[in-house]
């Protein structure tokens, strides 16, 4: 109790006592685990005494995260390494590519690493050599292996120091085994081929070069087997080998297998030994194979599962009756799977006949089965398929769903989340007219676009759709793709381009402007993907979720509205203002017109590292695309491909080397014009033909301008690629002053859930 003698504090005495550096140290620890490592060692350091004891707790220096870090150039690099080189214990320098080789070699002074990711940055054998030497408590590595690589030219205690590492990530850029037969204790082992059919010269590569290697991989220990190949046949041939060497002698103790492949891979007789000899031996907590191995297979009913957390079955002709009875073992509890991805299974939720048509209806009692069966699913994909619900009460697609309150990622095929289907004696109501309130006694005008108040949560009622009611029932919800089911990308990642897409589901008819606005529940939302919604009208939904979803990171979108036209560029324009937090956007869209409107409020996002355009028949408006990169600096990435001409492209490239503000920042710039779609849809990757790259310091730039089916690999906006594939793609691969080299490689979630795992 206070004393009435005593005077209470005045406002200039309270406020003198709210100071940053009055907090708790560990209210002040958790604020400067949110500074850069350069930036809390070289500079917070200086600031007080308290600050330098607290930037250098073994909590911050212990985890130096230098990965999309674009301000650490090689003299802060050294010093921090000089610095507080002893204390780092897990260093992520993926993708530094501006880094040089001998700013990499500094690595080799953190004698106390015990994790390392190097993937991206330069990298010789002898280098490599002379790094791992010095790194004698070194337990998991990510390089990638280029070509000119040499395993001969390894030291001895560089193979002693592999010869300790139990995790593994080799990004293959050509046919070698890289470091994996030096390391004889591993237990996981990520592949990634990226290996292309060709060399620069035009020679055409084998696989068959690494027959004669006399080392060859020890996967005595291994538990976990991971292989992504991007498109090409030599990425098949080199997988094989490994597996061939895998079929020998299967380990006792895996875990985990899976095979990441774009289109189709025939199963050869060492991967059937392989797979014979995993269901006599192991049993498994994960599982990804190639649909070409699983179709019309009976692997699923011999192999053995332990405590699953991801099962991956994309592409698969997998039945509802199948994924009841072998998978989930006619209802057998399954609270440890934590993702599921059913991409592209059409019949996954019908009974066992394969003839359903697309407008035939799920069978509710198997959806209903898995979710009761798989109640903490954390990542579920649903998309590429027609999942259509009938009008019985409860039984709803969504209304299923919305059981599994773990859900932090989800993917859905448009059509799956309108509430019936069409009648063909009445036209769907349009989204717009009952999603934004009027007013009492507004009247609205023909052809005039209208978008909602920001205070619509205030002053309308919640419009009582099911996708409304499940995304009420998922507040948690991270990551959210829309996807139309016919839906197909101009610019795909590791598929062909395909010239004539399908016309959208006609449920999708359905889904407009006020189910688009229901995403604003989503208060956690971070990353999200609109495509092929015919249903909208104004893009009023946008605006709801610009102004609620806060934490908006990554945003994808496609195909919006009626494809003649962009009916939602004011409803764009007004939403880009509030997202203040956006890194990632993806905007695919024919016809679009990259104008002064758009690319002013696009520099309200001062947050932006990531842009590209794809556009058909678009235009772009040259002075608006170097307004906007004079206000975003952060800008590392921006690619657009649009319908502009040849000259176009290139008096934009030259005004963009002219600018004097770029000298800071690693900027990879394309401007194309569109002309994918003239080419035949087999082609996988065609090489552009006119290519320039410029280097300012670290600030490199690269041009393409009339590519040939050229698709977007160094963008780390989502590539509607769904959820178990690629999310995130790496940061630009930019050589100095050579080519733009292309990378297809990604990571996907189950890479996160297998570390913790």
């Amino acid at each position: 109790m206070s004393n009435d003698d005593d005077a209470a504090p005045t406002a200039a005495e309270a406020a003198g006592d709210i100071h940053l550096l009055g907090f708790s140290d560990e209210i002040l620890l958790h604020i400067l685990s949110h500074v850069p490592s350069t930036d809390l060692v070289l500079n917070v350091r200086r600031t007080c005494r308290k600050l330098s004891v607290l930037c250098l707790d073994k909590s911050l220096v212990h985890t130096v995260l230098l990965q999309k870090d674009y301000q650490a150039s090689e003299d802060k690099v050294k010093q921090l390494v000089k610095e507080i080189g002893r204390e780092i214990q897990q260093l992520n320098m993926a993708g530094c590519y501006w880094l040089s080789g001998s700013t990499i070699e500094h690595v080799a002074r953190c004698h106390s690493l015990v994790k390392v990711n190097l993937s991206g940055c330069h990298l010789t054998s002898l280098r490599l050599s002379k790094v791992l030497s010095a790194l004698q408590h070194l337990r998991s590595l990510a390089i990638d292996v280029s070509p000119g690589f040499d395993a001969s030219h390894l030291s001895s205690e560089c193979k002693a120091t592999l010869s300790r590492v139990r995790e593994l990530k080799q990004t293959l850029f050509t046919p070698s085994y890289g470091v994996v037969p030096c390391c004889a204790s591993l237990q996981k082992l990520l592949l990634y081929f990226e290996i292309l059919d060709r060399t620069r010269e035009g020679a055409v590569l084998s696989g068959q070069l690494m027959v004669g290697q006399s080392n060859v991989p020890h996967y005595q220990n291994l538990r976990v087997f991971y292989a992504r190949l991007a498109p090409g046949y030599i990425n098949q041939e080199v997988v094989r080998l490994y597996l061939a060497v895998l079929s020998d002698r299967t380990p006792e103790n895996l875990h985990a297998f899976l095979i990441s492949v774009p289109g189709s891979f025939a199963e050869s007789g060492a991967t059937k030994n392989l797979l014979d000899s995993m269901a006599r031996n192991v049993a498994l907590d994960a599982l990804q194979l190639p649909k070409s191995w699983l179709n019309g297979s009976t692997l699923l009913q011999h192999m053995k599962f332990n405590n699953p957390f991801y099962f991956s079955f994309s592409r698969c002709t997998l039945s509802g009756g199948h994924l009841i009875q072998r998978v989930i073992n006619g209802g057998k509890d399954l609270r440890s799977l934590a993702s599921l991805n059913l991409s592209g299974c059409v019949h996954c939720l019908s009974a066992d006949s394969l003839l359903r048509k697309a407008e035939d209806d799920i069978d509710s009692s198997i959806l209903e089965t898995l979710v009761e069966s798989c109640c903490n699913l954390h990542h579920l994909n649903l998309s590429a398929a027609h999942h259509h619900s009938s009008d019985g009460l409860g039984r709803h697609l969504c209304q299923l769903l919305a059981r599994l309150c773990h859900l932090r990622s989800l993917s859905l095929p448009v059509c799956s989340v309108a509430d019936s289907a069409p009648r063909p004696d009445r036209a769907p109501a349009p989204p717009a007219m009952h999603a934004v309130p009027r007013g009492f006694g507004k009247k609205v005008r023909i052809g005039v676009q209208t978008f909602p108040s920001p205070f619509l949560g205030q002053s309308s009622t919640q419009p009582a759709s099911v996708f409304w009611s499940l995304l009420k029932k998922l507040p948690f919800l991270e990551h959210l793709e829309l996807i139309g089911s016919n839906f197909s990308s101009a610019m795909p990642r590791n598929e062909p381009a395909i010239r004539n897409s399908l016309p959208p589901c006609s449920r999708a008819q359905n889904v407009g402007d006020s189910e688009v606005a229901a995403i604003g529940q989503l208060a956690f939302l971070r990353q999200l993907t609109l495509a092929q919604l015919p249903g909208m009208l104004t893009g009023s939904g946008l605006v709801s979720i610009g102004l609620q979803c806060q934490q908006l990171q990554s945003l994808s979108l496609a195909n919006l509205g009626m494809m003649g036209k962009v009916v939602y560029m004011p409803a764009l324009a007004d939403m880009l203002k509030h997202c203040k937090r956006l890194k990632d956007l993806r905007l695919e869209q024919p016809y679009f017109n990259a104008n002064a409107q758009f690319f002013q409020a696009l520099g309200q996002c001062l947050s932006l590292e990531r842009l590209c355009l794809v556009s058909r028949s678009g235009t772009v408006q040259p002075d608006a695309v170097l307004a906007f990169m004079a206000r975003c600096l952060r800008v590392v990435v921006c690619h657009m491909f649009t319908g502009e001409s040849l000259t176009t492209c290139k008096s934009l490239q030259q005004s963009l080397l002219r600018s004097s503000q770029w000298g800071s920042a690693a900027v990879a710039f394309l401007c194309g014009r569109d002309t994918h779609t003239q080419l035949p849809s087999e082609n996988y990757v065609s090489v552009p033909r006119t290519t320039a790259a410029v280097g300012f310091g670290r600030r490199s730039i690269s041009f393409v301008v009339g590519s040939r089916n050229y698709r977007d690999p160094n963008c780390s906006t989502p590539q509607f690629s769904a959820l178990s594939d690629t999310f995130t793609s790496p940061p630009p691969r930019l050589r100095g002053r050579k080519k733009l080299r292309t990378s297809r490689r990604g990571e996907g979630l189950w890479v996160g859930m297998l570390a913790s795992s």
